[in-house]
């Protein structure tokens, strides 16, 4: 992050924020423009990682929230927190490919283990990622996140969650206990 930058504000998700937050999403994973920073899809994944109905539905869930983050008046991150009984789900993690690698992700995941705590009560974050993405995971176990094992099939031939690029991949539940 850039030391002239405003620290980070936090808010919840409105249906304005819809198309900006779908912009923010495709740009951290798909496309050339996710290869600027490091989360990037772009070689095991074509096409969308969201569209603005995804996004939306997400805004509305009940037990839901798409946290969203703001620096100099602009959305630069977003997570999803899901309330699911003694857990919260965490997904539609994003931050923007140029602010990437500076902090702002470990700011951003923070908060939202705070929230799941105070909001919910939950003693456990979970989150599926696909299981090639050793990189991604070796950042998340960084941060207290625990391999599981447990692995769910990826969705192929339903192009709402992109067109994948190669024959193995599926989703693996990182879990971390809650302080």
């Amino acid at each position: 992050m850039d030391t002239a930058a405003t620290a980070p504000t936090f808010r919840d998700a409105t249906d304005a924020d819809v198309d900006a937050l779908v912009a923010l999403i495709e740009s951290a994973y798909r496309g050339d423009t996710s290869r600027v920073g490091w989360t990037t899809e772009a070689d095991i994944l074509e096409g969308q990682r969201t569209d603005p109905e995804g996004v939306l539905q997400v805004i509305k869930s009940p037990d839901s929230r798409l946290l969203t983050v703001e620096q100099d008046g602009r959305i630069v991150a977003c997570c999803q927190l899901q309330h699911r009984g003694d857990h919260t789900y965490f997904g539609m993690f994003a931050v923007s490919p140029t602010m990437q690698g500076a902090g702002l992700g470990k700011v951003v995941i923070a908060e939202a283990e705070r929230l799941a705590r105070e909001s919910w009560g939950t003693t456990e974050m979970h989150m599926t990622v696909i299981s090639v993405r050793d990189d991604l995971i070796a950042w998340y176990e960084r941060r207290g996140y625990r391999r599981t094992g447990r692995m769910t099939p990826f969705p192929y031939g339903d192009e709402r969650f992109g067109i994948p690029q190669r024959d193995d991949l599926q989703f693996e539940l990182l879990v971390k206990e809650l302080a």
